[in-house]
């Protein structure tokens, strides 16, 4: 009777000592919510002065006008500004960012998750004077360049069936590169981002690669920041924008407080993001 009583007490104890590992995951993550990560600089206002190194790491360095050196000295709005809807309401989960993005929203609500990130792309090849390298497949997969639309190109859309004519006078105009971005917006995503984009393995992973899951809904996440210590080891900040459409923002790591904002990233690997998760996802760089 005494060894069967032990013998509870012992599987007793091992079950509360498993059970102490999710409680404690979840006491980090709830922390990792409500407060403010100790990195973060209030009074910056871009993404590089807005979050300090972790200790033991160093920025890895990019050129001057390159599209790394782009995003990582992005500009935010001041600290403690609100995600807000393409509708101008404010989106129902204020807890995962530690920063807003001076990305403005189109009130049309086109500008998702994935249309954001072709937006930053594109209006940085359209400031470094690289416009004709402006274009993005349709999730049928055929490629419309801003060149074309430019010179007055528009799709014929039939179902999967997709004809480019000349139907508009020439217009190189920044108000019309808007409205082909809203074209974009309307028939591509993270579907054709993800079946268009070339893979990337973790280890070779640099700023403007993108986590993405590709699919109706998907998900896509872009790296903005990137430190390495002395072992080689990388960590990310991350930005997204959502849906609905709404403010791009850098996003918390709410699984690890030790280093949040910074992620670490691995191939394969299950990884939340602020309100998303992505499991079954790869890394895409733009062409």
């Amino acid at each position: 009777m005494k060894k069967l009583i032990l013998l509870l007490l012992i599987i007793g104890l091992i079950f509360v000592a498993f059970q102490f590992k999710p409680v404690e995951k979840a006491y980090d993550t709830v922390k990792a919510v409500i407060e403010t990560p100790s990195l973060i600089n209030k009074d910056s206002l871009t993404i590089k002065s807005r979050v300090n190194i972790p200790e033991g790491y160093k920025r890895v360095e990019y050129p001057k006008g390159s599209f790394e050196a782009y995003l990582r000295n992005y500009k935010l709005k001041a600290f403690g500004s609100k995600i807000i809807n393409y509708d101008n309401t404010e989106y129902f989960w204020q807890r995962g960012h530690i920063g807003i993005l001076e990305v403005p929203v189109p009130k049309n609500g086109l500008q998702q998750c994935a249309d954001a990130l072709i937006r930053i792309r594109s209006e940085y090849l359209w400031d470094y004077n690289r416009k004709d390298d402006i274009g993005f497949n349709f999730t049928s997969g055929h490629y419309c360049s801003w060149k074309k639309y430019a010179e007055g190109y528009r799709p014929k859309i039939s179902g999967n069936k997709v004809s480019f004519h000349k139907t508009a006078s020439a217009n190189h105009t920044k108000d019309n590169f808007y409205k082909y971005l809203n074209l974009i917006y309307t028939y591509s995503g993270t579907l054709s981002l993800y079946n268009e984009l070339k893979s990337v393995k973790a280890k070779d992973l640099k700023i403007g690669d993108m986590l993405i899951k590709g699919g109706s809904p998907g998900h896509i996440v872009i790296l903005c920041d990137e430190v390495i210590n002395d072992k080689g080891e990388k960590l990310f900040l991350l930005f997204q924008g959502n849906t609905p459409a709404q403010s791009v923002h850098l996003v918390k790591n709410l699984t690890d407080s030790s280093i949040s904002p910074w992620y670490k990233l691995e191939d394969d690997a299950i990884t939340p993001v602020s309100n998303y998760t992505f499991s079954s996802a790869k890394f895409v760089r733009f062409k």
